[in-house]
C-alpha cells in the first residue's frame, strides 16, 4: 500500500453486476424501463456513457473484469474455457486480499465452464458434474475470493439442480423440501398467453427467485461488514455481487412481469434483418448449423438462437426483460439501504455494470453473437462513493476491464495481472490528461458456437466503431455520430478510407501478448 493510501481510510469496494443488460436499458437513458434506484445512482454519482465490454459473451467478459486483461491474453476467448486459477489469483480479488481486504463473491461467477464435454467432471465448483465434490460447508476460496456464495447457472432453462448437485443458491432453493413445488410454479405462465420465444410470466414467487437470493445474501454480507467495523475491525471489504438476469429466458416472476405493459414499451427503430448489407459472417452465424455434439447443437439451436419476432412478440419480450431489470433495481435499492443503515455508504465505492448487452430486436436480432452492434457491446457503468462527483457523465470510450486497475487504485494496492487495465479514477475525478481515445473488444470463436470459426477484433472510439474479421479481412465500420443505429456499413466507402485506416491502426496496436497456446475448451461454447 502507498503512503498516501495508508494515511486515509481505504474504501470498501462493492461491484454489482447484471447479466446481458444492454447499455441503454436504464430509465436515465430514456428507455421506458422502471429503474428508480439506478437512476438515483446515476444522479448522485458518475456514469460512463461509452463503456464497452471486452467480449460480448459471459465467461471472457467476466474473466477480463477480474484480471484486467483482454480475452486473448487471459486465454478465455469464448465460453467453455476455464480461467487459469493461478492467473485468477493475480486478479483484483487476490491482489486486494493480499493487501488486507476481506474478499467476497455472491451470485453468478462463471469463471469456469458449467457444462463439460461428455458430462465429465472438471474439478471446478461451477462445473455441473463436479458440484457434488463441494459439500454444503464449502465457501471457497475461489479465483482469489476468500469466501464465496455461488449460484451454478441462474438461467432457468436449466432449473436449480437438486442435491447433491448445485451450489449455494441451488441448495438453499431445495433445502426446505419444496423444490418440486417451486419448479412447478416456475413452469406456470401467469396471465394472457404470449407467443414470443423464450418468454413467460413465471409464477415462481419473488421470494424464491435467484435475484432475491443474491439481494438477501448481499444485505447480510453488508450487515456483517457493519458489525465488524463497529467492533473495531479495520479490514475493508471487496465484494463482487452478480445477478444472473436479465439474461434469457425472459421469465420475470410476479409481480415484476406485470410492471411494464407490452403496449407501452419502446421498440427499436431499426428491427429488420438486412443481411444483404452486412459482412458475410452475419448471415453465416445466423444460418449455419452449429458444430459440437448432437446435444450441444440442439441447445445452440433451441436456446441460443431466436428467429425474427413480430412487433407484438418483441413487445412481450421487452416488457418481460424490463421486469427482470426492475427486480434487480429493487435489489440494488435494498443494497443501498443496507449500506446506509450500516454506516458504510460514505466509505464504500459502489459500482454497477453488466458483463455484456442484448440485441433485443435491433436489426431483427435477439440475444447475442458475433454482430457487434451497440446493443450487445455497450454496457452501463455507474460509480458512486467517496470522491466520486455527482451527476458527472464521462463520454470517453472505456471498458469494464478497466475496473481491475480502478479497484487497485482506490485500494492503494496494485493488481498484479492487470496489464491492459487503466484506472478510471482520473476520468471520474476529471484530472487533466485523463482522456481516452478508444476501447477494444475481441472474440475468437470456434465452429461449435454458430457453425463458423471467426477471429473478430473491434475498436470503439467516442464517435465510430470498426470490426475486423481477421481470417478473411472483411469488416464493418459505423460512424456513430451520424448513424447511431448502425444502419450504414461504411467499411468500403472511399470517403471513410482515412477513418478506417486510423481505426485499423488502433486495433492492431493491441499489446503483443496474445497467448500462443490457450487452454483447450473443456465444454461447449
Amino acid at each position: 500500500m502507498s503512503a498516501a493510501a495508508s494515511s486515509v481510510r481505504r474504501p470498501n469496494i462493492l461491484l454489482v453486476m447484471s447479466d446481458q443488460h444492454r447499455g441503454d436499458a436504464y430509465g436515465f437513458e430514456g428507455r421506458k424501463v422502471h429503474t428508480p434506484h439506478l437512476d438515483l445512482m446515476a444522479q448522485q454519482g458518475t456514469r460512463f456513457s461509452a463503456c464497452i465490454t471486452p467480449n460480448v459473451v459471459c465467461m471472457p467478459a467476466r474473466c477480463s473484469v477480474l484480471t484486467g486483461l483482454l480475452p486473448l491474453t487471459h486465454g478465455v476467448h469464448d465460453n467453455g474455457i476455464d480461467l487459469d486459477e493461478d492467473l485468477a489469483e493475480r486478479g483484483f480479488a487476490g491482489s486486494l486480499g493480499r493487501g488486507g481486504y476481506r474478499t467476497r463473491f455472491v451470485g453468478k461467477a462463471h469463471f469456469s465452464s458449467n457444462h463439460s464435454y461428455g458430462n465429465r467432471p472438471t474439478g471446478r465448483c461451477e462445473n455441473v458434474p463436479s458440484a457434488p465434490q463441494f459439500g454444503p460447508d464449502w465457501q471457497g476460496p475461489y479465483m482469489g475470493f476468500e469466501r464465496v456464495e455461488l449460484m451454478q447457472l441462474g438461467h432457468n432453462y436449466w432449473l436449480p439442480d437438486p442435491p447433491p448437485g448445485g451450489l449455494h443458491y441451488e441448495r438453499w432453493y431445495h433445502a426446505d423440501g419444496l423444490g418440486p413445488l417451486k419448479d412447478a410454479l416456475y413452469r406456470q405462465h401467469h396471465g394472457s398467453p404470449v407467443s414470443a420465444a423464450q418468454t413467460h410470466a413465471s409464477a415462481l414467487p419473488t421470494a424464491w427467485h435467484n435475484s432475491t437470493w443474491v439481494g438477501d445474501r448481499t444485505v447480510e454480507l453488508l450487515r456483517e461488514q457493519g458489525r465488524s467495523e463497529r467492533a473495531g475491525d479495520a479490514a475493508p471489504l471487496c465484494a463482487w455481487v452478480s445477478f444472473a438476469d436479465p439474461h434469457h429466458p425472459f421469465d420475470a416472476p410476479l409481480p415484476w412481469s406485470l410492471l411494464h405493459r407490452p403496449e407501452d414499451v419502446d421498440l427499436p427503430p431499426h428491427r429488420r434483418r438486412d443481411l444483404e448489407r452486412r459482412p458475410w459472417w452475419h448471415r453465416a452465424a445466423l444460418e449455419n448449423t452449429p458444430g459440437g455434439t448432437p446435444e450441444t447443437r440442439r441447445i445452440r439451436e433451441e436456446y441460443s438462437r431466436i428467429g425474427p419476432q413480430t412487433d407484438t412478440q418483441l413487445r412481450e419480450i421487452i416488457a418481460n426483460y424490463y421486469g427482470m431489470i426492475s427486480l434487480i433495481d429493487h435489489q440494488l435499492g435494498r443494497i443501498q439501504n443496507a449500506l446506509r443503515e450500516e454506516g458504510l455508504l460514505d466509505h464504500t465505492l459502489l459500482v454497477f455494470t453488466s458483463d455484456h448487452g442484448e440485441w433485443l430486436g435491433d436489426h431483427g436480432l435477439m440475444l447475442k453473437g458475433p454482430m457487434h452492434y451497440e446493443g450487445v457491446m455497450r454496457v452501463g457503468l455507474l460509480a458512486q462513493g467517496p470522491g466520486v462527483p455527482s451527476g458527472r457523465v464521462v463520454s470517453d470510450p472505456v471498458s469494464t476491464l478497466d475496473l481491475a486497475a480502478t479497484f487497485g487504485d482506490y485500494a492503494g494496492t496494485p493488481v498484479a495481472s492487470a496489464a491492459h487495465s487503466r484506472s478510471l479514477r482520473p476520468l471520474i475525478e476529471g484530472q487533466p490528461g485523463a482522456a481516452r481515445d478508444h476501447a477494444l473488444n475481441e472474440w475468437r470463436l470456434g465452429e461449435s458456437r454458430c457453425g463458423v470459426a471467426l477471429d473478430l477484433r473491434t475498436v470503439r472510439t467516442r464517435d465510430a466503431k470498426l470490426t475486423l474479421e481477421l481470417s478473411s479481412g472483411a469488416g464493418e465500420l459505423y460512424d456513430l455520430a451520424s448513424d447511431p443505429f448502425e444502419c450504414e456499413n461504411r467499411f468500403d466507402d472511399p470517403a471513410c478510407r482515412g477513418l478506417r485506416q486510423e481505426l485499423t491502426d488502433r486495433l492492431l496496436a493491441r499489446p503483443p501478448d496474445i497467448l500462443a497456446e490457450p487452454d483447450a475448451p473443456v465444454g461447449p461454447a
